[in-house]
């Protein structure tokens, strides 16, 4: 979602992280109202063989262009993944994700039209992205999902609570998002974040500059604290420019974080909680 506008663009950035060993991109029918699965369908179509992509549904257009309505439903979502194929132009999705979700849904229905995708070859595997426990333990215990994709960095870490080791316990992967809490772990002047007040954003921000050092960048750090913790399968960080992509590769390939860096991390600022959605 953070490509820019620009096909040419877009597509000598992501070519460049193929090259470098990037081989899962993540998109939204939602982000640029179907223009950032347009910019990724044509800058991959040639090497999708060996990638894996992975897209999210739930959330439809208005037509009006004014926003758009919370729709789980079976009709919505069949019709749905044809639109994601054409604009990826693709004949599969390899993990197709519910983009939200609340526990007032029908997931009985929801999960019907998943396993029918599957069974028609459309996706490969199905997921949710949503940060409420009460959801994802329904679909943990009522659906075939192999993955949540929820927020998770040194700012964020009130998955841990409940979640992580239900998840992991269950092997079900977590893709990690504002693993960098929107920059306010590496570079960002501090802001009050979630239940943190400016204050305990700085200190967080120190605490990672600290652990650094000279073995890795702060990116780096923060990415590393991230990926070390439980059910964490990946960090997925967006990218505009060569720099941040190359910081990103830095940062997955820096030196894993030693047990005492990071319990000094969790030490520098008190953990946040989940308090809607238990």
């Amino acid at each position: 979602m953070s490509l820019g506008e620009n096909d040419t663009d877009n597509c000598r950035l992501l070519h460049a992280a193929i090259e470098k060993g990037v081989n899962f991109f993540d998109t939204a029918d939602l982000y640029g109202q179907g223009n950032n699965e347009i910019t990724l369908g044509k800058a991959l179509r040639k090497k999708r063989k060996d990638l894996v992509i992975a897209t999210k549904a739930g959330n439809q257009l208005k037509k009006d262009g004014s926003g758009w309505i919370w729709n789980p439903r079976k009709e919505y979502i069949v019709k749905a993944v044809n639109d994601s194929l054409q604009r990826l132009q693709t004949d599969y999705i390899d993990l197709y994700q519910l983009h939200g979700g609340t526990i007032e849904d029908n997931i009985e229905e929801t999960v019907e039209a998943f396993t029918l995708l599957q069974q028609q070859g459309k996706i490969r595997f199905y997921g949710i992205s949503s940060i409420r426990p009460n959801v994802i333990r329904s679909y943990v215990y009522r659906s075939a999902i192999c993955s949540v994709m929820m927020q998770y960095s040194l700012l964020d870490r009130r998955p841990g609570e409940t979640c992580l080791g239900l998840l992991a316990d269950k092997q079900i992967s977590v893709l990690a998002r504002g693993s960098l809490a929107g920059g306010l772990l590496i570079n960002k002047p501090a802001k009050n974040y979630l239940q943190y007040s400016e204050d305990k954003v700085k200190k967080a921000a120190e605490a990672i500059r600290a652990v650094s050092g000279g073995k890795r960048t702060s990116t780096g750090t923060a990415l590393q604290f991230v990926l070390q913790a439980p059910a964490i399968a990946s960090s997925i960080v967006g990218i505009r420019t060569m720099q941040q992509l190359e910081e990103a590769i830095a940062a997955e390939k820096a030196e894993p974080l030693e047990e005492n860096d990071i319990s000094f991390l969790q030490q520098a600022i008190p953990l946040n909680y989940y308090t809607d959605h238990r």
